[in-house]
């Protein structure tokens, strides 16, 4: 490489076996990046072990044929059923009426079976496809982390204080990737197991707008990127959730911040009924295609797909949004920016 300057594993990643001192082979991720200090070149290597992951797939694979081997077990068993029921149909033709009661039945168990299957895979293959994303989506972050985390114990030692301002922004960039990753999780989890209580409290919406900015201050990314924060109409008392709109608007924000390097716009306003809360950014927008599917679980549109992200926050905050019996709506175009709105009633 110092030859020819041809990265063929500077900088990129792979899978590699190595031997600990006791013998043991095991599998890990080694990272070697070049690094100018000092004027000097110095490579730094990283080594993440993978032997958890390596065991987690294993664990899956071996889940998998469990539950391959329970489907075949249940359908012998469902097919020695019907294979007997049809052997005693030869000698019960003068009992019509039972058995045409019998065949209901059967129809009727085999359509709950069929859906008892088709839950267990859609929910091993959820299971599979957490695991996957999760692995990808924690590995660059954690890398970079300790990548960080190593070169600023040297930068300290009395160099000049731009480098430890910059390597600890990158630390507190990936941790608050990571943070936002697994808060998806979370309330996915909960959304799906129907834990998430309404609590509703007396809202200051200009405060809880300036907390909420005040929180996602730290994922600017410039210092000509501002949020900008305004109010439309006669301020009213209501009662909401708090926690949850927090969510909502933590979320959203974020993710202007995320795909737009422009300033962003927070606006409330007070309507009749109910209030109206929009976030709006000038970045890349949506294309036209992808719209139909944007608050699908997963789903990430086609221009963001090197930009970190689960595919779970609109799903969650649309699920939050109804469950203040709200309605989000959106606007995009692409290359243009996108604008969400929030509209709840002040009587949630």
């Amino acid at each position: 490489y110092n030859k020819t300057k041809e990265p063929r594993i500077i900088g990129i990643g792979r899978e590699v076996q190595g031997k600990k001192k006791n013998g043991h082979i095991f599998p890990f991720r080694l990272a070697v990046s070049e690094v100018i200090l000092n004027d000097r070149v110095v490579f730094a290597g990283i080594v993440h072990d993978l032997s958890e992951v390596k065991k987690a797939e294993s664990e899956i694979v071996e889940l998998n044929k469990k539950l391959e081997k329970k489907v075949n077990e249940r359908t012998y068993e469902l097919e020695k059923t019907v294979n007997k029921l049809l052997q005693t149909n030869s000698t019960l033709e003068s009992e019509i009426s039972e058995r045409i009661a019998i065949e209901n039945k059967l129809k009727l168990s085999e359509e709950e079976l069929k859906e008892s299957l088709n839950k267990e895979r859609e929910l091993n293959e959820l299971k599979s496809r957490f695991v996957s994303m999760a692995s990808h989506e924690f590995r660059t972050p954690l890398t970079s982390v300790l990548s960080s985390a190593s070169l600023l114990g040297r930068y300290v030692e009395g160099l000049e204080n731009k480098n430890v301002d910059k390597h600890l922004n990158r630390i507190k960039s990936s941790v608050a990737t990571l943070t936002g990753i697994l808060n998806d999780f979370l309330s996915l989890s909960k959304l799906e197991e129907g834990k998430v209580e309404v609590n509703q409290t007396e809202l200051n919406i200009e405060e809880l707008c300036h907390e909420v900015i005040d929180a996602t201050k730290g994922l600017i990314k410039s210092d000509n990127q501002k949020i900008i924060h305004t109010v439309e109409g006669e301020p009213r008392k209501f009662k909401v959730d708090q926690r949850i709109l927090k969510n909502i608007l933590f979320n959203l924000i974020s993710n202007a911040i995320k795909y737009s390097s422009d300033d962003i716009y927070c606006k409330v306003e007070y309507l009749e009924n109910d209030f109206l809360i929009s976030i709006k950014d000038k970045g890349i927008g949506i294309p036209l295609e992808d719209q139909k599917y944007l608050f699908t679980r997963f789903f990430r549109a086609s221009n963001v797909i090197n930009i970190q992200g689960t595919g779970l926050g609109l799903n969650i905050v649309k699920s939050y949004v109804e469950l203040l019996e709200g309605d989000i709506s959106f606007e995009s175009s692409h290359e243009n920016g996108t604008v969400f709105r929030i509209k709840l009633p002040y009587n949630n």
